[in-house]
């Protein structure tokens, strides 16, 4: 975790981070202040999270650096990191297994039911086979999509109450498995179907009620 610091003797700002398993000391010309120190904080959680993300350019940030050509990009590299990180975390459905087993202590036996009943029916034949942490957000919104073209026995199609139903455990699981092994769930910034209002009869169709006129 980087931090800003002052010079004692000047009262100057520097960055203060690591980069490449290396200690990296940027000074800056702002004086140390609230302002300048939100101001380079704000900077250093971006650098912070393309270093995670395998994107960051130091030569972008501090070009006069003599430390600039020593971390030249390394884009391939860095990808392949980020690429081995993915592909440390389990498949889907083992991973479902043992958040299932966690969960049921917290849970009424119904709704285990019917959450094994989701899982069974939907999300294992979609996501069972696939590494938890290379699911997509396109491959959420293409799954959400298709389920809007399913039948029921009755020949009927899933209402959206229940399509949004189906959805609940995924998000609860891929925000489970991303705070485990630390990525991005894909499922941020998804929301819920819009569930159509059912209109409501007026008291005067009502068996009990008659409507006259005044």
């Amino acid at each position: 975790m980087g931090k800003i610091v002052a010079r004692p003797e000047s009262g100057k700002l520097f960055f203060d981070f690591r980069y490449r398993n290396k200690r990296c000391r940027e000074q800056t010309t702002l004086d140390d202040s609230p302002a300048n120190r939100r101001k380079l904080e704000s900077i250093l959680k971006k650098i912070e999270a393309e270093i995670t993300l395998g994107t960051f350019d130091y030569a972008s940030y501090f070009p006069s650096s003599p430390r600039a050509n020593n971390f030249a990009p390394d884009t391939k590299r860095e990808a392949a990191e980020v690429v081995r990180a993915q592909a440390e975390t389990p498949l889907f459905a083992d991973f479902v297994r043992d958040w299932l087993n966690e969960m049921r202590i917290q849970w009424r036996k119904s709704h285990i039911t019917t959450v094994e009943g989701t899982l069974t029916n939907y999300l294992n034949p979609e996501f069972g086979e696939k590494e938890v942490g290379r699911i997509t957000k396109k491959d959420i919104l293409d799954f959400r999509a298709s389920l809007a073209k399913v039948t029921t026995r009755s020949g009927k199609q899933l209402s959206t109450s229940r399509i949004n139903r189906i959805m609940t455990p995924l998000r609860m699981i891929l925000g489970e498995a991303a705070n485990r092994y630390e990525f991005s769930s894909p499922y941020h910034g998804i929301k819920s179907l819009k569930v159509p209002r059912t209109d409501v009869e007026p008291l005067c169709k009502h068996p009990r009620f008659s409507c006259t006129a005044d």
